[in-house]
């Protein structure tokens, strides 16, 4: 027994290298690519980008077919990624959550129509966090559907600037909504008389041996895991939940995520009734962006074409090899994508400990997929390219610039640029290189075109800062 314990390290090692190492793999177009070209793409992108981190999960025929970690868990330490890494899960977490409730509607525990607050003791308003929905009735008629579709008529989050109300009558329009999530969950435990994280770990963790999961941070993972890290790479401080929240205080791996989007695949604790309720479209998405679509007027016709639409917990479009479902994950530092083709049986999973991640998402789906995400929609904005030039060509743009309102210095610091301009609030920051004459910033839309003087050097720079034009002479 003694020797089947130190063994099972081992097994688990060289499962995930088995998947690592598969020839090929089978794109939802029938056609199919190689792991190197997988692993060249990823990096390439990556390093163009700066993703400090990614791990990719893929799934064919139903099952675990690729599952790798790439780059830092914490680059600051110099430590790598691995498949075993947890990362937070952000708004991954809601998968499973609508999942947990999907199950416990199939049990007849709850009635994805009924209104929530006939299963509650008190009228909602009386409850501390909703306080602020008292005078407006329309609280009663909010259901588990509408909470699972995003059409409460909530807000994402309440905020200063954004208070706690229903800004539009509930399951009429589409608006993406944290706060129904957590409404849900409340009324969830009051049913049931137990936790989220205890039905979570019976129902879906310890079923589908996702070992490091939880929605409740766990002592276990502090031996491997992931922070997030910033704009410029930086490295941002962990968050460890203490409280379970169905809207996004999961944590996980690559490997038991993919376990679970397998288990989805193959319809596991859900009948053919249900599984369809969780992922048939429930309401058109007519809104122009993901989020901030409270203004029932803002919409737009262009989601038609693709059939845009949310389920239960799930996003989904159409496509050329059939309707694909899925779902993102943001938060500071962590950005995630899911996506499913439940008729080719294929399924990719990117999640990733970088804010730059959101950057190659469209081009990395495109490429291992052959599909086109709605990405305006999501408003994710394509990574600008870069260039690696040599530490001569780099100490051509070194110096002491002034402009109009600011003075800045570039400098070359351990091969790479870094400008300053203390009067204008700018910390030391990485400059880009986009060729040889153009630098722009990432934490803000600065770009900077250098012009060569008569003797050949460049005497000055060109800005377009955030939509301001102006010109920096060389000083020094």
């Amino acid at each position: 027994m003694k020797k089947l314990f130190l063994l099972l390290p081992l097994f688990c090692m060289a499962s995930q290298l088995l998947f690592a190492q598969q020839k090929n793999i089978k794109k939802p177009d029938g056609g199919s690519i190689s792991t190197k070209f997988i692993d060249q793409t990823v990096k390439k992108l990556m390093d163009t980008a700066g993703v400090t981190g990614l791990c990719i999960g893929i799934i064919n025929n139903n099952q675990p077919a690729y599952i790798k970690a790439y780059g830092y868990k914490n680059k600051v330490l110099n430590e790598l990624n691995d498949t075993s890494t947890c990362f937070y899960a952000a708004s991954l977490t809601k998968v499973v959550f609508a999942y947990i409730v999907v199950q416990l509607a199939q049990e007849g525990v709850i009635d994805l129509d009924k209104p929530l607050y006939t299963y509650l003791p008190k009228p909602i308003p009386e409850y501390d966090n909703y306080k602020e929905l008292a005078g407006d009735d329309r609280w009663k008629l909010i259901t588990a559907r509408e909470c699972l579709d995003h059409s409460t008529g909530f807000p994402n989050w309440r905020s200063n600037d954004q208070k706690m109300a229903i800004y539009f009558t509930p399951g009429s329009h589409y608006s993406y909504s944290g706060e129904g999530l957590m409404l849900l969950q409340m009324v969830v435990e009051e049913i049931t008389h137990r936790k989220l994280e205890d039905m979570a770990q019976e129902r879906v963790f310890k079923t589908f041996h996702m070992t490091r999961t939880s929605f409740i941070w766990q002592p276990r993972f502090e031996n491997d895991y992931a922070n997030g890290h910033g704009i410029e790479e930086d490295t941002i401080k962990k968050d460890r939940y203490k409280e379970a929240y169905g809207a996004g205080s999961m944590e996980t791996t690559i490997g038991d995520y993919s376990r679970f989007v397998s288990a989805l695949l193959n319809k596991k604790g859900l009948n053919e009734k249900y599984w369809n309720e969780m992922f048939s479209p429930q309401i058109a998405i007519n809104a122009t962006t993901q989020m901030f679509s409270l203004n029932v007027a803002d919409t737009t016709s262009a989601n038609k074409v693709i059939e845009l639409s949310y389920g239960l917990g799930i996003g989904l479009f159409k496509t050329p090899y059939g309707r694909a479902f899925f779902k993102e994950g943001n938060g500071l530092g962590w950005m995630h994508y899911m996506i499913i083709v439940p008729q080719q049986k294929t399924a990719l999973i990117m999640m990733s400990n970088s804010t730059n991640a959101t950057g190659i998402f469209t081009e990395l789906t495109q490429k291992l997929t052959g599909i086109t995400i709605p990405y305006k929609w999501e408003s994710y904005v394509p990574y600008r390219g870069t260039v690696k030039l040599t530490p001569g060509q780099l100490q051509k743009f070194a110096g002491v610039w002034e402009g109009p309102e600011y003075t800045a210095t570039i400098k070359v610091v351990d091969g790479k640029l870094k400008v300053e301009a203390p009067k204008a609030g700018l910390p030391p920051t990485n400059f880009y290189t986009q060729n040889d004459h153009h630098l722009f910033l990432r934490i803000m839309e600065a770009d900077f075109e250098f012009v060569k003087g008569a003797d050949g050097k460049f005497d000055k720079a060109i800005a377009d800062d955030e939509g301001q034009h102006y010109e920096l002479k060389r000083i020094k």
